[in-house]
């Protein structure tokens, strides 16, 4: 459901929150490596992010990326619609144009309830709440 853009950009976000502090940035080279993202296509998104202050972005030999703001203000919708925009959860799955109570399509019902928890599951999820589980070693999540 979410675009690959979206993927490496949770997954970038979620590396930087592990890896990265105040004093210490990843250089883009480095981040490219360890998550196998092209690093042309990786540089176009940390710098979107970085332009919507999700992330800090230092020019120089000892520049690199990290965390804009702390990673238990990061929700998963905001990383989302900076790639993505949010049409994930207001467009039909099924018919170009949007559905409706009026006109649905034969999926509508079933699929609004879906999208609104989908909704809800991205507004609720921090950044933070995916480093701690990874520290406790509660879920392993591959990066």
């Amino acid at each position: 459901m979410l675009s690959n853009t979206s993927k490496y950009a949770i997954r970038a976000v979620i590396y930087l929150a592990l890896f990265a502090g105040e004093e210490k940035k990843i250089g883009i080279k480095q981040i490219s490596k360890e998550l196998s993202i092209p690093t042309p296509f990786l540089g176009k998104i940390l710098q979107t992010l970085a332009k919507h202050k999700l992330l800090s972005s230092t020019k120089g030999p000892h520049g690199g990326f990290g965390l804009g703001k702390p990673a238990d203000k990061i929700t998963l919708i905001e990383i989302v619609d900076i790639i993505d925009g949010q049409d994930l959860f207001k467009k039909c799955m099924i018919r170009i144009e949007d559905c409706n109570e009026n006109e649905p399509c034969s999926a509508h019902k079933k699929y609004v309830e879906i999208r609104e928890s989908l909704h809800e599951l991205f507004q609720r999820e921090k950044i933070s709440d995916f480093v701690e589980e990874i520290r406790e070693g509660k879920n392993k999540v591959n990066l």
